[in-house]
C-alpha cells in the first residue's frame, strides 16, 4: 500500500476491550501503512500503552460528568429503543427486565417512571426526539470546548470509535459532528445489537463483523443506509494469528503446573452476572473425585477478566486439583463507575489464552464469546445450561433464545447439555472419541465473522482511509 495523501486517523479507545481490539493486535502498525499519523484519543490513562510507534500520539480524554437531565434523556432513549424492538426479540426483553430498577433513589424512581411511560411511547420518532434532547443537554458543558480544542489541535481526517454504546463518547461525537468530521464506529461484540440498549448516537459509517450483524443493524436502526455499513470481520481474534503470541505445550503445562501426560480440559468463566459457573465447576470436580471420567485429566479454569477471582474461592478450596488462570487485565486508575470496563489486557495474557486454546482437548463455558475463540482453534465446546427458571438453578437456558446464539443451537456446532447426566456423557464422549463437528464449527465461525482474520486490520484501515478521502473530496467541492 502506498500513501499518496497525508491523512490522520483519530481512534477513540474507550475501554479495555477497545485496547485489546485495536492496540494489542498491532492495528496501529497496519494503519500507519496508509495514514500519515494516528492520534489515540484515550479514556484510558496514557501509561497503559506500550511503546507507541513514531507518527502516533496518545491524547488522554477526560470523561464528562453526566448530568441528571442528560442521564434521564439517555435512559429513556435506551429503554424506549428496547421497548420498540422487544416484541420479536427475547434478548431485548431480557435486558428490559434485567435493567429495571427497584431502588428508591431519585434515579431509581425516574427509572421506573421511564419504563412505565416507554411502554406507551416508544416509536422510532420518539426515540430520535429524545436523543436530540439528550444531545441538547450537553450545551454549556466545559467538556465540549475541551474536546473541540483537542480535535482542532490534532486535526484527524476521520474518527474511529471503538465502542458504539458507551455513553461517555456522546459529547465527543457531538463535537465531531459539529466540526464536520466523519465518525465511524466498530460494533465490538456479537451480542450488542440484538440484546443491548441503544447506541450512543448516529455515526457516518459502521464497521460490523458479518452479514448477520449488518442485517441486525438495518433492522434496529432503520435510519442507517446500507451504504454506510462495511462487513470487515473483527480484530478481536487477530492476536491469535500473530506468530509470537503463543508458547509450546511443554512451556504452557509447566507454567500452570499441569501433567503433560494427561489431556487438558479448559473451563472458562463468565462474569458474576452468570450465576452457574461455580455449579458447573462443582459438578466437574465431583465427576473427577468420584472417578466417573473415562480417564484422568487436567482441568484449567480461566476466570473472567471482568471480575476478581474471589467468587471461586470455595471451589478452589474444595477441588485443589483444579489449576487456575487469572487473566492479566490490569485495573487502571480512572474516574469511571464501571471500573471493570477499564481493565486492560496484557499481551502476555493473550499469548496465554492462545496457548491454552491451542493445547486444550476441549473447552467448557456458558455460551460466552470464548465459544468462538475455541472454534477458531477447532476445539469442541461443551455449553452447560441446566437452569430453566423452575428447577432450582439460575435460569441460563434463556440464553438459547438470544438471537446471536440461535444459529449455534440450530447448527448444533457445540455440545449443549441441560443436566448432570448429559454433562458427564459429553465430557466422556469427547475424552474417548472427540467429535465430528469440525465442519459445523467452521460454518458457525464463517457466519459470525465475515472476513478472514489475516485481512481484518488491512481492510479496516483501507475502509477508514477511503472515508477520509471521500470526505476530503466532498469538502474540496464546497
Amino acid at each position: 500500500m502506498q500513501n499518496y495523501y497525508n491523512r490522520t486517523l483519530g481512534s477513540i479507545i474507550t475501554d479495555g476491550v477497545g485496547f485489546r481490539n485495536f492496540i494489542i493486535n498491532d492495528f496501529v502498525s497496519e494503519a500507519l501503512l496508509l495514514f500519515d499519523r494516528i492520534v489515540l484519543l484515550s479514556f484510558l490513562p496514557a501509561e497503559v500503552y506500550p511503546n507507541i510507534q513514531d507518527r502516533s500520539e496518545i491524547v488522554p480524554l477526560r470523561p464528562s460528568d453526566e448530568r441528571f437531565l442528560t442521564w434521564m434523556f439517555r435512559k429513556f432513549k435506551e429503554v424506549a429503543h428496547m421497548q420498540l424492538h422487544a416484541k420479536h426479540n427475547f434478548g431485548l426483553r431480557n435486558s428490559l427486565q434485567r435493567t429495571r430498577s427497584t431502588a428508591w433513589s431519585p434515579k431509581g424512581i425516574v427509572n421506573r417512571f421511564i419504563y412505565l411511560i416507554s411502554k406507551i411511547f416508544h416509536s422510532e420518532g420518539v426515540v430520535l426526539s429524545d436523543e436530540r434532547l439528550q444531545y441538547s443537554s450537553f450545551l454549556g458543558q466545559p467538556i465540549l470546548k475541551e474536546y473541540r480544542d483537542i480535535l482542532r489541535r490534532t486535526q484527524p481526517d476521520v474518527l474511529l470509535f471503538t465502542h458504539q454504546r458507551s455513553p461517555i463518547i456522546a459529547p465527543l461525537l457531538k463535537v465531531a459532528k459539529a466540526l464536520g468530521l466523519p465518525a465511524s464506529t466498530f460494533v465490538f461484540s456479537w451480542d450488542n445489537l440484538a440484546s443491548k440498549g441503544r447506541m450512543a448516537g448516529w455515526f457516518s459509517h459502521y464497521l460490523v463483523w458479518s452479514s448477520m450483524m449488518k442485517a441486525d443493524l438495518l433492522e434496529f436502526y432503520p435510519r442507517v443506509n446500507e451504504r454506510q455499513i462495511s462487513i470487515l470481520g473483527t480484530p478481536q481474534f487477530v492476536p491469535f494469528i500473530i506468530d509470537q503470541s503463543s508458547s509450546g505445550r511443554a512451556v504452557l503445562f509447566r507454567k500452570f503446573d499441569l501433567n503433560p501426560d494427561l489431556p487438558l480440559i479448559v473451563y472458562t468463566c463468565n462474569d458474576s452476572t452468570i450465576k452457574n459457573d461455580p455449579v458447573y465447576l462443582d459438578f466437574l470436580g465431583s465427576f473427577i473425585e468420584a472417578a466417573k471420567l473415562v480417564r484422568a485429566v487436567n482441568v484449567l479454569v480461566r476466570t473472567s477478566p471482568a471480575e476478581v477471582p474471589g467468587r471461586f474461592a470455595a471451589v478452589a478450596e474444595k477441588y485443589p486439583f483444579f489449576k487456575w488462570n487469572y487473566p492479566d487485565w490490569k485495573v487502571t486508575k480512572t474516574p469511571f463507575t464501571e471500573s471493570w470496563s477499564q481493565r486492560v489486557p496484557s499481551f502476555q495474557d493473550l499469548c496465554d489464552l492462545k496457548s491454552i486454546l491451542t493445547h486444550a482437548a476441549f473447552t467448557i463455558n456458558v455460551l460466552s464469546t470464548i465459544t468462538i475463540d475455541s472454534f477458531l482453534f477447532d476445539k469442541p465446546v461443551i455449553n452447560p445450561v441446566f437452569g430453566n427458571g423452575n428447577n432450582g438453578y439460575w435460569d441460563d437456558q434463556k440464553y438459547l433464545k438470544f438471537r446471536h446464539l440461535i444459529p449455534l443451537v440450530e447448527l448444533k456446532a457445540s455440545h449443549i447439555v441441560t443436566d448432570e447426566k448429559q454433562y458427564l456423557e459429553a465430557i466422556n464422549r469427547l475424552l474417548l472419541h472427540g467429535d465430528d463437528k469440525s465442519a459445523l464449527r467452521k460454518s458457525f465461525v464463517d457466519l459470525q465473522i465475515g472476513f478472514p482474520l489475516e485481512q481484518v486490520n488491512s481492510r479496516i484501515t483501507e475502509e477508514l482511509y477511503s472515508l477520509a478521502q471521500k470526505d476530503a473530496s466532498l469538502k474540496s467541492k464546497e
